[in-house]
């Protein structure tokens, strides 16, 4: 396995066209690239190489049908959250302090291809000119995202994000900066009073995360039921029921959609009803749980700002065809806070702001600022005796410096 700082192997003197030879025999013989049998496959090629060479092709060949190839000791890495690769020797990390090129390089653009595909094939998709781009889940839990080329120019682009086996606690996102000293009680009176709430943000700012972290804090007499696009919420729980979304076969059957999920989560008993990432029509089906008596529900929603929360929520509610009155109808009932993340320039991930939900002299929602991000902690706003009432019994003042007024 190449390490860290070098390259993948190479094999100096073996033409693109020999490698290619070496894995058709492999594949039609069902053999593994061990050395012996990546000897026979050069005999068969009528080459005859000495030890180091047809361990170095063993071992690059390796690289690529099993495992991750160049990138597993990127991936293998705990710190690393993404792993992008846009060309043969631009292969760029992500390890919370925004993104880093390493010093790994593929061979040629062939091998990202290949890899791209094998990926793919291990996740049960399709990938190849006819459908040139995928997005899965690997067995691990990775998410994968490709696009070949000529969608792609020049290069296979590759996307892995990393989903680590345990969830960050709320105890360490605050030790990271994530949330404010003092932050945390607001997030377990939260939970604990059952609001309903979204995290917003943009992509890679950390709401997976967050909310894998609020939702290991509630109590384990209750049952949490998540729908998501691909399974990435790990919430430390002993009640976790997981439904994940599933893309349609060769033949165009058997697509499950997250509206599905959401529909079928409703009918299994849920205390806490999870969307991982609210993006279509399954919106309509949120309100209108959230609506009769499924309080406590949650998800995350791109976004870039919390202002933008009700737009967003308004352009998917309309799309999936209910009127603009009666998303902010349903919404004003449904939802009541909104946590938004950002992603600061250096890198670090952190709530900037959480705004509770009011409706206007029209009708139409908007979000209020109830606290914004602190060093010493959060900052009260306008909107906070709004929030504090939402809390009720959950939220005290006392013996607290928490939250402080701006």
């Amino acid at each position: 396995m190449p390490s860290l700082s070098s390259p993948e192997p190479s094999s100096p003197g073996l033409s693109v066209p020999l490698l290619d030879g070496v894995r058709q025999w492999l594949a039609e013989h069902g053999a593994e690239p061990t050395p012996a049998r990546v000897a026979q496959a050069l005999r068969e090629q009528g080459r005859v190489l000495g030890d180091a060479e047809v361990l170095g092709t063993a071992e690059r060949l390796r690289s690529e049908l099993v495992g991750s190839g160049p990138l597993e000791p990127l991936l293998a890495d705990p710190a690393v959250t993404d792993v992008l690769v846009s060309a043969p020797d631009r292969v760029w990390v992500d390890r919370g302090g925004g993104l880093e090129l390493t010093s790994v390089a593929f061979a040629d653009a062939g091998a990202v291809r290949r890899l791209a595909q094998r990926l793919a094939a291990v996740a049960g998709r399709r990938l190849d000119d006819a459908r040139p781009w995928v997005d899965a889940r690997l067995p691990d839990g990775t998410r994968l995202h490709a696009v070949l080329p000529p969608v792609a120019v020049a290069c296979t682009c590759l996307a892995l994000r990393v989903v680590r086996p345990s969830a960050f606690t709320l105890d360490e996102l605050v030790t990271a900066g994530t949330v404010p000293p003092g932050g945390d009680r607001v997030l377990r009176a939260l939970l604990r009073a059952r609001l309903s709430f979204l995290i917003s943000g943009g992509t890679g700012s950390g709401k997976t995360t967050l909310l894998s972290a609020l939702l290991g804090l509630v109590g384990p007499g209750e049952r949490i039921v998540l729908a998501e696009d691909s399974a990435e919420l790990r919430p430390d729980h002993p009640h976790v029921v997981r439904l994940e979304t599933r893309p349609a076969n060769q033949e165009g059957a058997g697509l499950v959609t997250l509206e599905d999920l959401v529909r079928q989560a409703l009918r299994m008993r849920p205390d806490r009803l999870v969307v991982g990432e609210v993006r279509g029509a399954e919106v309509v089906h949120l309100l209108a749980a959230l609506n009769t008596g499924h309080e406590g529900g949650c998800g995350t929603v791109h976004a870039n700002a919390a202002a933008d929360v009700p737009a967003r929520l308004e352009a998917l509610g309309t799309a999936a065809g209910l009127d603009r009155a009666a998303l902010h109808s349903q919404l004003a009932a449904a939802l009541s806070v909104v946590l938004h993340l950002v992603r600061d320039r250096s890198g670090r991930r952190r709530i900037a702001e959480v705004r509770v939900l009011e409706r206007d002299p029209t009708g139409l929602v908007r979000t209020v600022p109830a606290l914004r991000w602190g060093a010493r902690g959060f900052v009260r706003e306008r909107g906070w005796e709004r929030l504090r009432d939402l809390l009720g019994d959950e939220w005290s003042d006392e013996g607290t410096e928490g939250a402080r007024h701006g």
